[in-house]
This record gives C-alpha cells, structure tokens and sequence, in this order.
C-alpha cells in the first residue's frame, strides 16, 4: 500500500511554532499579541445584539466598558500576583498579566441607555438593545397635475 502526500502538510509546521523560532517578541513568558485578544462571538437576535466575550482569571471590577462617538470599548487588566516563597522557582510561565482592550462599532441604530452588561464565569455578555426602526410601508397618492 502506497502512501499519497496530504495536500498542505508540512513537517516543519510544527518545529516553527516552537517559541525559539518566533522571535525575542514572543520568548519565555510572552504570548503572541492575537493570544492576548478578548475572543469574542457577536450574535445579531433580531431586536438586540448580544456580545460575548472570553475574560477568564478577570475580576468584575477590573472591567469597563464606555461608549464613545458610535464605538463600545471593553478595557479590562489583571494584576500579577507578587507573592513568592524563597524556594520556588517558575519552570513555565504562560498566563498573560496586564492590559488588554477591544473597540466595536455599534453606530445610531441601538438605544445607548438600555445597554446592559454582566459577567458570569469569565464570560462578558452585553445586551445592546437595537432601535425599532418604524415601518414606512404606508401608500399615498400622489396626484397628477
């Protein structure tokens, strides 16, 4: 049995996701900067938008969220533990400490003031309420002059 070579398989894909060949940027105890992003799912539910945004190990209160000429900005930090004993040592060090932050466009068709937000087990949702745009399917005649 002959075994065909799969298209876009490399083997050296791998090795170069090893940090040694990423770069200084991206050494021991960093992580690449599209690590460092809020993942975050937009739903459109019709009458509403719903963001959710991935914020694990965040506390509620390092979290803002403002709105500002038509954009919704997300800021959120976490602080680094400093406690360390004499006899430890970090063998790894992966977890991201700082800040981070994201900007959406939301625009003028949302009611700014019945936006709502909660955080739930390292999950932001906001509710941003869309304003109901008024049905203009009404006939008129027009006359002929």
């Amino acid at each position: 049995m002959m075994l065909m070579p799969r298209d876009n398989f490399n083997i050296f894909d791998d090795v170069f996701e090893d940090p040694f060949f990423r770069g200084p940027e991206h050494g021991r105890g960093h992580r690449p900067p599209e690590e460092r992003l809020m993942r975050t799912d937009i739903k459109d539910k019709g009458d509403n938008y719903e963001v959710q945004v991935e914020l694990p190990g965040y506390n509620k209160d390092n979290i803002s969220i403002n709105i500002e000429d038509g954009y919704l900005n997300i800021h959120a930090k976490i602080e680094k533990n400093e406690e360390k004993k004499d006899d430890e040592k970090f063998v790894r060090k992966e977890r991201f400490y700082g800040e981070c932050s994201r900007s959406f466009y939301i625009g003028e068709d949302v009611l700014e003031d019945s936006i709502k937000a909660k955080f739930t087990d390292g999950i932001l949702t906001i509710d941003i309420p869309k304003k109901q745009i008024e049905d203009k399917k009404t006939s008129k005649c027009i006359e002929i002059e």
